[in-house]
């Protein structure tokens, strides 16, 4: 998962860019990138850590200009390497730089196309890299002199035709200024805001509306599945459909899990989906369960605690909280590495014994996708004296990997996978257990907006939007991503080339 963020100011950019990668935290925190143009040069810094981490005052001077772009990363494709944190930049044409949040699906027939034929080469194992050269390739077919509009939008309209997968992406061009445009299938949300100010109006771009909110930017809308809007440093605005296909297809899990709850994606309040998950599950309990006694409703924090009070309120039961966080522990769900994730749950949680001894506990979480948090949360609260331990999952079972931008790339590491509820149930470690309903799920999320009709929820059911995914694909991606591959690649991550960050500290 990534966040991106992209402002064409009248005034220096810099510190807004890193307010608003601040707060885009949770989508990332791997690694950071800010750039900037300054006198048609880019300024670029960039590294792995927390964005706090990778900026200092230092570097903030040197990020002059205008116009900027950011990003936060974990990585979904390719390594831990500093020299994979986004932007990325290419000279040609014009000089561009650009910021990605996805994945793409047909990454390694791109390259062999980028090598081959658009003679261009890719240094890293980044398919955000592979973007931004086809971007580059599309831009360089133009004949014109001087850039326009309609040459920036037929780029990315043989971008779309050529490129597969998710991919919510800004870019900018020296000289002419900004342009965002989004997937066909609009899997990753991208949001678009401005602001008037005494010296003009300014325009920004993100990954969620939390991030304008942020930055003082009021909200204008989602870009949509297809579209491209074309920011000129001077402050005009171009936008056009360059699919010629869009269909809404929003990822579900963005609603179950990522976004913070005070976004807004799609026309869809991500906290009035999470209650409505908790009323739809809270009634699949009270049917199914009606002669299981339970006394207390507990979330998982804390993603799951709106699910929870909701769920609470459905079976009349008193809502406590259960677990107290530490929330200086990153989000478990994206470090690297098994064990690291099960290291980090106990630092991350403890719980209040008061609240589990002698009792029939409903421990309510988001989802489960390894189970590592779940069973480690069980076995936490049997130690705090708790006399039964039920267990509810807001999303449906994770069966099947992600492809297009989660990390979940390796079906034999999902719990779920080849194994039915009892099963997970035996292997967490829970006394009974119950998910939601795929179709609930999609209830609950689209009912703040009926117009759309299609979500990506590849991941409980194994329907890939984009058509282009088999078993060798998966197969190849499990070899590639999987826990072990993963950790042996990024202890030479750092051995690829670092061609950024002039004054690297």
């Amino acid at each position: 998962m990534c966040g991106i963020v992209g402002i064409v100011g009248k005034t220096p950019v810099n510190q807004y860019l890193y307010d608003g990668l601040t707060v885009l935290q949770h989508r990332g925190q791997d690694a950071a990138g800010i750039v900037t143009i300054h006198n048609n040069t880019f300024r670029l810094r960039k590294g792995n850590g927390l964005v706090k981490d990778v900026f200092h005052t230092r570097h903030m001077l040197r990020l002059q200009g205008n116009v900027g772009i950011g990003h936060v990363r974990y990585p979904t494709a390719g390594t831990s390497s500093s020299s994979e944190a986004q932007p990325f930049y290419a000279n040609s044409p014009y000089g561009i730089s650009l910021a990605h949040n996805g994945n793409l699906t047909n990454a390694d027939e791109l390259k062999v196309w980028l090598n081959t034929e658009a003679r261009r080469h890719v240094n890293t194992t980044s398919d955000s890299e592979l973007l931004l050269n086809i971007l580059g390739h599309e831009l360089q077919q133009s004949t014109q002199v001087a850039l326009t509009p309609d040459d920036v939008f037929t780029a990315i309209a043989n971008v779309h035709k050529r490129v597969r997968g998710a991919y919510a992406t800004v870019a900018l061009i020296v000289g002419y200024g900004m342009v965002a445009f989004r997937d066909p299938n609009g899997i990753r949300p991208l949001v678009f805001g401005k602001r008037e100010t005494e010296t003009g109006t300014e325009y920004m771009i993100a990954s969620e509306s939390v991030a304008l909110d942020a930055c003082s930017f009021d909200f204008v809308r989602d870009v949509a599945p297809g579209e491209a809007i074309f920011f000129t440093e001077d402050g005009q605005i171009h936008s056009r459909q360059c699919s010629e296909n869009p269909v809404y297809s929003p990822c579900i899990f963005e609603f179950v899990y990522f976004a913070r709850p005070d976004s807004t994606i799609d026309k869809m309040s991500v906290y009035a989906s999470r209650v409505e998950m908790g009323t739809k599950l809270g009634q699949k309990i009270a049917q199914e369960w009606s002669d299981v006694d339970i006394d207390v409703v507990i979330p998982i924090p804390e993603t799951s605690c709106d699910i929870a009070l909701q769920i609470a309120q459905e079976l009349d039961l008193p809502y406590r909280q259960g677990f107290v966080k530490n929330r200086y522990i990153g989000r478990t769900f994206i470090m690297p590495g098994q064990e690291q994730r099960k290291k980090s749950v106990r630092q991350k949680l403890n719980a209040i014994g008061t609240e589990f001894k002698g009792k029939n506990v409903l421990l309510v979480d988001d989802s489960i996708v390894r189970g590592t948090t779940s069973e480690q949360i069980i076995q936490m609260a049997r130690f705090a004296g708790a006399k039964k331990v039920y267990f509810a999952s807001a999303a449906p079972e994770v069966r099947f990997p992600n492809v297009y931008g989660i990390d979940m790339p390796s079906a034999n590491e999902l719990i779920a996978h080849g194994r039915d509820v009892d099963d997970i149930c035996s292997l967490i470690g829970a006394d009974k257990l119950i998910f939601q309903s795929i179709e609930d799920l999609v209830l609950a999320v689209g009912l703040s907006n009926p117009d759309i009709k299609r979500f990506d929820t590849s991941v409980f059911n194994g329907h890939y939007i984009t058509n282009d995914i088999d078993s060798a694909y998966l197969e190849k991606l499990d070899a590639m991503r999987n826990n072990t591959t993963k950790e042996e690649s990024d202890k030479d991550a750092d051995t690829v080339i670092d061609m950024y960050n002039e004054g690297t500290e």
